[in-house]
């Protein structure tokens, strides 16, 4: 796709969210059915995806981990974030790759010491591309990459996330 069929994709749907701005909400979700052990599947649209435990709280690294796969939400976001704005902008970018990891502290999720946190205690992102571009268009890259990257936005800036809820079926 250029930059002219994506500002042509794109044009009526700005259009449309500037004259009614609650057409431009949409609640996303996921599901998941819990599976035999400790596993959870996830409908991903594509195909099922299981979840299970990581081997460092006890999983044997057959099934996915929740915390790969934020970080793996954080890259594909990211990555076609990056590419968009490229495009928004002409840099051609010929190759490139995207990088996320961070660091968890086991102890906190398995209980084993109340000051080690749970969840991750700090997330990098970083990209490596292969484009014709000087330092001013790299950065400009950057600040529009990160201005407009859902998951890169939504962990930078934490969302109103209510205590769950839990209904018993049958």
């Amino acid at each position: 796709m250029d930059a002219e069929s994506l500002r042509a994709t794109q044009a009526p749907l700005k259009d449309r969210y500037r004259d009614a701005p609650d057409s431009a909400v949409l609640t996303l979700s996921a599901r998941g059915r819990l599976g035999e052990g400790v596993a959870c599947s996830l409908e991903t649209g594509k195909q099922i995806a299981e979840a299970g435990l990581h081997p460092y709280a006890g999983g044997d690294g057959t099934q996915l981990c929740s915390g790969d796969m934020l970080l793996e939400a954080l890259v594909a976001c990211a990555g076609v974030t990056l590419k968009a704005v490229a495009t928004a902008l002409g840099i051609a970018v010929r190759d490139g790759t995207v990088t996320a990891s961070g660091t968890l502290d086991f102890r906190g999720t398995l209980g084993v010491a109340k000051d080690a946190p749970v969840g991750f205690r700090d997330i990098t992102l970083a990209f490596e591309i292969d484009a014709d571009a000087d330092e001013e268009q790299l950065a400009t890259l950057m600040k529009l990459t990160e201005r407009y990257c859902v998951v890169y936005q939504t962990l930078k800036n934490t969302p109103a996330l209510p205590a769950p809820g839990i209904k018993l079926t049958g």
